[in-house]
Formats: C-alpha cells, structure tokens, sequence
C-alpha cells in the first residue's frame, strides 16, 4: 500500500488508548483464549474439535468469552462506531478482496464432511467460528486500526502494522502447536491485510468479521472435522487466496487510496 498519504488527525469522540494499554488489552485476550481453552480441556476431557461436545467447550466457550470481552472494552472506550463503521474508503477495484474470499468459501467448503457430522454439529462450529472472525475483527481491525490511527500513522502503515500484530500474537498457539505457531504466524499478518483492506472497502467491521469466520470455517471442515484427520483437496482452494491475492496488491499496492481522501 502507497504510504505516502499525509497523516490523519484523530478527530473522534471516546477514550485515548495507549500502545502500552492497548498490548495490555490483547494479553488478556489472548489469555482468555488459550487459558480458557486449556482449562475447558481438562474439564471436559476432549482435546479435538471432532465432536460437537469438543466444539463447544474447546471453541464456543473461550471463544465466546473472548468476544464478550473485546466487545466490552470496545464499549467502555466509547468506539463503538467508529469500530463498526470507517470513514476511509478505498478505489472500487478493492472489492475484488473479498469477492476472491467468498469464492474461495462457497468452492472450498467440504460439504459431504459436514452432511456427514449433522446439522448440530455443523451449527455448533459455524457460530465458534463466526466468533472467531467478530473476536479478531474486533480487537485487531476494529481497536488496532483505531489506536494506530490515534497515534497518528499513515493508512499504509496502519494496515502494515495492525496485519504484523495480528500475526505476531498467533505465536501464543505454540502452548498448544509449537513450532508450527511460526508459518501461521506469517500468513496470519498476510491474512490481516486482506481483512484490513475488506474492512476498508466495505466501510466497517461487519463484512470482514463475518468472512473471517466463513473462511476459517471453510478451512476446518476440510482438515479437523474428519475422523482421518485426512485433508480435503478443495481446501486447496482458500490456501490459494493468500499468493493470488498477495500478486495483485504488489502491483497495485499503489492505487488503493482514492485520489482524494477526504479523511486525509
């Protein structure tokens, strides 16, 4: 993305949030998450996502406490607005990001896996991982844009450093993946790039939040929710998001911003 667009002045209503209060705020998440996670496993004994029983205290309950907190900090600072609505649009040829993303959904989701797990279980993951995507969207599109902008950067930097620090903190899935916490890391901060600029071009949290709980849906019903573990071939086709869309926004990472913004 161009970073060459003058700097934005925050001018909104609400609370301040420093950087320090802000790493604070996703320690606790992420606390809630893995702590909450490993503690829902010794109590229920399930460690995989197989059953909907697994689903639900592996997944809903963590997850589900982990969005009620994100969007409680939200409303404590006041932005609840601004969180759910940008006023930065983008050129219409961005819309392509999400189009590309829910192609990859509709053609990558493993149909005849989930025809074979039951409509209870199918319901149980769909709403774990839609929690997922509000969760995330939340903290890192929603109150991580909003604290890089505060401070006072550049969209494109905005975008490169709110994608750098939602990868970075998947490192704290090496409690429970180790070393493979690392790659995932890195397509992670690429992921949250194409989130960053879906938020952008549908002007707020909504479409990326629900996307991003579709496309992780897509990917576990075509790896985890079979009992061989084996990996469904279509969920070939989400992976192939990441390198097609990386290969338009290189070359046109220079014509996102609108010629003029008026946010600017």
């Amino acid at each position: 993305m161009d970073t060459s667009e003058t700097v934005t002045s925050a001018t909104r209503v609400g609370r301040r949030l420093s950087y320090p209060m802000f790493a604070l705020i996703v320690i606790v998440y992420l606390a809630i998450i893995q702590l909450g996670g490993l503690l829902m496993t010794a109590l229920s004994g399930e460690d995989d996502f197989l059953s909907t029983r697994g689903v639900f205290f592996g997944m809903i309950i963590p997850l589900g406490a982990a969005l009620a907190f994100t969007y409680g900090v939200i409303s404590y600072l006041g932005w609840l607005r601004p969180v759910l609505h940008d006023d930065r649009p983008t050129r219409s040829w961005v819309r392509i990001v999400p189009i590309v993303f829910i192609v990859a959904i509709v053609f990558g989701i493993n149909y005849s896996a989930l025809a074979d797990k039951g409509f209870l279980y199918v319901l149980v993951l769909l709403i774990a991982t839609q929690f997922v995507g509000w969760g995330e969207e939340g903290m890192f599109r929603g109150i991580g844009v909003l604290v890089l902008r505060d401070h006072g950067l550049t969209e494109g930097r905005v975008a490169l450093w709110s994608s750098i620090v939602f990868g970075a903190v998947h490192l704290a899935n090496g409690v429970t993946h180790g070393i493979s916490a690392l790659p995932q890391a890195i397509i992670v901060s690429l992921a949250g790039y194409f989130f960053y600029l879906t938020r952008r071009v549908s002007r707020g949290n909504t479409v990326n939040s629900v996307l991003h709980g579709l496309f992780d849906f897509t990917l576990l019903t075509g790896t985890v929710i079979l009992a061989d573990q084996t990996m469904y071939p279509g969920t070939l086709l989400p992976i192939l998001v990441y390198p097609l869309l990386a290969i338009v926004l290189l070359v046109k990472r220079h014509s996102i911003e609108p010629t003029t913004n008026p946010a600017s």
